[in-house]
C-alpha cells in the first residue's frame, strides 16, 4: 500500500550516539593524552578509543568505557571486523568538553585556593555542591551521523544548549606502536604517585634522557637521568610497600626522551596504580588505572620507543655491509 501524500519519513538514526551526565571524567581522561594536536578516534560497542601519537615514538591511548555514559548506541554490525574510525582536532574537542562543567570547575578551584590543605589528587570527583550531586540539569551528547560527517558535541545546561561540530578526517597513522605482550621482559606494578615523585626528583637536572633499568636483583628498578646541570637517579627496593608486583625475566635497560615520559605526568597524578612493562624490542609501556566515582575504573596506556644504542647502530651498519 502506498504511503499517503505528504507523509514524513522518520528521521535517520545516527551511526553513533552517547550521552553523559557530566564531562568532567571524560575531560580528565582525555587531558592526559593531549600532547598531540590531533587524535585518532575509534568507535566500538564497548566504548570509545582515543589514541594520540607523537612522531611514532610515543603513543597515548585513553579508552572511555560505555559505562561512563548513561546512554550509548552504536548502529554497526556486532560481528564486523572493523568499526568506525576517524581523526579530529584534539584541542577543539577538549575545548568543547570544557564548556559544560566550567562553573563546577571554577567553584572547586576557588575552594582549593581557600583551603591550603585540600588535595588536588583526583580532584575531578564531584563533591556535595557539584551540579551532578545537586541534580541540576545538564547533559553532554556525542553524535556521529555517518562516516565522513563531523562529530557533534551537544551540551545542555540550565536550558542553554550549545552544539559544536568538529570536522573529522581519515586517520593518517592507523597502526599502533608495536608492543609484544607475549615477550615481556619485565612487569612491575606500583602506585602511580611514586612515579610522579620520581620524575619530580629528576626534573631539576634538566635531563634530555631518562634511563629505565629493571633488574632481577638490587636495585631492582632504577630511573636515571643526566643533563647539563648534572645527573640523578632514583632506586626502588623490591618490597610490597613500593612494588606490588615484581617480575623481571632478565636485565632490561633502555633510554627514552625525558620530555616524552614527562608528558604522562597528568596520568600519574590522577591514577592510583601504574603497570611498568617492557618487551624484548625495548618498547616501554606504562598502563595507568584511574578510579572514578561509582566504583568504575578506566585505563590509560602509554608506549615509548627507546633511543637506539651504539651497539644496535653498529649491528645495523654491519648488516648493511653484509648485504
Amino acid at each position: 500500500m502506498a504511503s499517503p501524500v505528504g507523509s514524513i519519513s522518520p528521521p535517520q538514526q545516527p551511526l553513533f550516539r552517547a550521552v553523559a551526565s557530566s564531562t568532567k571524567r571524560i575531560y580528565q581522561l582525555l587531558k592526559c593524552i593531549s600532547f598531540s594536536p590531533k587524535v585518532d578516534v575509534q568507535l566500538t560497542h564497548d566504548g570509545i578509543r582515543f589514541a594520540a601519537d607523537h612522531s611514532r615514538v610515543m603513543q597515548g591511548v585513553a579508552f572511555l568505557d560505555q559505562s561512563l555514559f548513561t546512554t550509548y548506541t552504536l548502529n554497526w554490525p556486532v560481528n564486523a571486523k572493523t568499526t568506525p574510525r576517524f581523526q579530529m582536532n584534539f584541542s577543539a574537542l577538549l575545548e568543547a568538553l570544557q564548556i559544560f562543567g566550567a562553573t563546577d570547575a571554577a567553584a572547586r578551584a576557588a575552594r582549593t585556593e581557600a583551603d591550603s590543605y585540600r588535595s588536588n589528587f583526583r580532584n575531578y570527583r564531584p563533591d556535595a555542591f557539584s551540579h551532578q550531586t545537586l541534580g541540576m540539569p545538564g547533559t553532554c551528547c556525542l553524535v556521529y551521523l555517518e562516516e565522513g560527517q563531523p562529530l557533534s558535541v551537544i551540551l545542555e545546561e540550565s536550558e542553554v544548549k550549545t552544539q559544536c561540530n568538529i570536522v573529522t578526517y581519515t586517520p593518517e597513522s592507523p597502526d599502533d606502536i608495536p608492543f609484544d605482550r607475549d615477550d615481556l621482559t619485565f612487569k612491575i606494578i606500583m602506585q602511580a604517585r611514586w612515579l610522579l615523585d620520581s620524575l619530580s626528583e629528576l626534573a631539576p637536572m634538566s635531563p634530555a634522557r631518562i634511563t629505565v633499568s629493571a633488574l632481577p636483583s638490587a636495585p631492582y628498578l632504577k630511573l636515571t637521568s643526566g643533563g647539563a646541570v648534572g645527573s640523578a637517579s632514583v632506586d626502588f627496593s623490591n618490597g610490597r610497600d613500593l612494588l606490588e608486583t615484581f617480575s623481571v625475566r632478565e636485565p632490561w635497560v633502555q633510554s627514552f626522551k625525558f620530555d616524552l615520559v614527562k608528558s604522562a605526568s597528568e596520568a600519574m597524578r590522577i591514577a592510583s596504580k601504574v603497570s611498568f612493562r617492557g618487551d624484548g624490542q625495548g618498547v616501554l609501556s606504562l598502563q595507568f588505572m584511574v578510579e572514578v566515582e561509582d566504583g568504575l575504573v578506566s585505563f590509560l596506556d602509554f608506549r615509548f620507543v627507546p633511543y637506539i644504542t651504539q651497539e644496535e647502530e653498529e649491528s645495523e651498519s654491519e648488516d648493511e655491509e653484509d648485504d
